[in-house]
């Protein structure tokens, strides 16, 4: 608990550092006054005076805010949370003096810094640790509900087929299997595969969206196996440990990590007996699943992760900026995709999570090791820069879209109309925020 708290203030500090930091050299870039520079909401902790800047640790570390000079705008004050500034003698470093691309410069920078610090940091795992193949060419299983037209004879690989090659692509690691589908030329595409020995033929879609359907639809097999055991979980609980092998449960078998799953999230609260193999002796364990909601279903948990076999390669300097960017662009994808579907109904609102579930996961992957952790740091720092960039007025986003609409009209909107629009965007900012709350409540007392 005391883990997860630190490197989750940990984490915040920096994000929050960096994003307020690019509004602040962004605005010192175009000659705004900035008058203070703050981490953190509300009373001050500590301060100092440096040139014409105030720079300060705020109380409240959930967020930060530049204040600068000539920002009259209480809308403006809504989105960094700082106070509003008497009123003065206009001058030409006020920030409404200046021309509307330096502001959405400004305006912008804090999401841009969000982005540049998440590249850096998958760059610098690259070349530290080096890139990460996992050493696994097995399929455990195929989604059939969702392959494209034409991709239906991938419903017929086995469970534990080895893939060899996908079109002219060898199949070395399970990398190999998302180049084959997304490079391959479309139209008809020859898989091969081993255990069983066999040859599938499908007709490849030209759409990207389709190809990566096809590969979210095959199931990388996983061995049986325990990783990690999450503290405080119903595993922890019941005796499980990290490397235990699940051969059975409740007298079914377990062939992969997949049979255990599917046996745990359709049995919320109904105690499981498990049969194990540790350190060559067989023992049974009894855990009882805690009830979660997984969109609008009730699904079980024991608060493990499986361990998977990976090897890492060195890819030099140039490797590590293409390893760097590559990842920064497929997870930014990833995450605008999630906010696309949630608001268009293809995500349940309950999947939304809080401080509490960003904690948890942050303490997990800290668990895990630094290169983990670091990885999470930089997806949230993703995370962070997209949502900033939502249309929502009190948001980045919202304040740059009051500069595209005064850009059209060529004048800015009323001081009134800008007000409405942020009253109304805080609180769907604030309806959001509850709801990501009480979803994370509802997972903890398991409703």
């Amino acid at each position: 608990m005391i883990t997860s708290f630190v490197v989750t203030i940990l984490m915040l500090a920096v994000l929050i550092f960096v994003h307020e930091l690019g509004h602040f050299l962004a605005a010192k870039s175009v000659d705004i006054e900035v008058q203070k520079f703050s981490i953190g909401f509300g009373p001050k902790i500590f301060g100092f005076q440096k040139g014409e800047t105030e720079y300060l640790l705020s109380l409240i570390p959930l967020g930060g805010y530049v204040s600068m000079g000539g920002m009259y705008d209480e809308t403006m004050e809504q989105i960094e949370g700082g106070p509003k500034e008497d009123r003065r003698e206009p001058s030409d470093r006020d920030f409404d003096s200046k021309p509307i691309w330096a502001r959405a410069f400004v305006l912008s920078a804090g999401v841009l810094m969000n982005f540049l610090l998440a590249f850096l940091i998958y760059t610098g795992v690259a070349a530290f640790w080096g890139t990460t193949k996992i050493e696994e060419t097995r399929v455990a299983q195929v989604d059939s509900s969702i392959l494209p037209s034409g991709a239906e004879n991938l419903s017929l690989l086995e469970s534990g087929t080895r893939l060899v090659t996908i079109g002219d692509r060898v199949v070395n690691y399970w990398g190999d299997v998302g180049k084959g589908f997304l490079e391959s030329p479309a139209g008809h595409l020859e898989i091969s595969t081993e255990s069983p020995q066999a040859v599938i033929a499908i007709d490849l879609p030209e759409s990207r969206e389709e190809r990566m359907v096809i590969i979210q639809s095959l199931s990388m097999w996983q061995d049986n196996i325990i990783g990690v055991v999450n503290p405080d979980s119903p595993a922890e609980t019941g005796g499980l440990q990290d490397g235990d092998k699940v051969t059975e449960i409740n007298g079914v078998k377990v062939s992969h990590w997949y049979d255990m799953t599917d046996l745990v999230r359709s049995s919320p609260d109904l105690q499981l007996e498990f049969s194990l193999e540790r350190d060559g002796r067989r023992l049974v364990r009894f855990i009882t699943p805690e009830a979660v909601f997984d969109g609008d279903s009730e699904i079980g948990l024991i608060g493990v992760s499986s361990s998977i076999p990976y090897t890492s390669e060195s890819v030099g300097l140039i490797g590590s900026l293409e390893a760097g960017f590559r990842e920064t662009v497929v997870y930014s994808g990833m995450i605008v995709g999630f906010v696309r579907q949630l608001f268009t109904g293809g995500v349940s609102p309950r999947e939304l999570g809080s401080v509490f579930a960003i904690g948890e996961m942050a303490g997990q992957t800290a668990r895990l090791g630094l290169e983990p952790y670091l990885r999470f740091v930089a997806l949230f720092s993703i995370n962070l820069a997209i949502l900033n960039l939502l249309p929502i007025p009190v948001l980045d986003g919202g304040h740059l879209m009051f500069l595209g609409v005064e850009a059209i009209r060529r004048k800015p909107l009323s001081l009134a109309t800008k007000l409405r629009f942020s009253q109304v965007g805080l609180f769907v900012l604030v309806a959001i925020m509850i709801l990501a709350l009480s979803n994370d409540f509802r997972r903890m007392l398991g409703f």
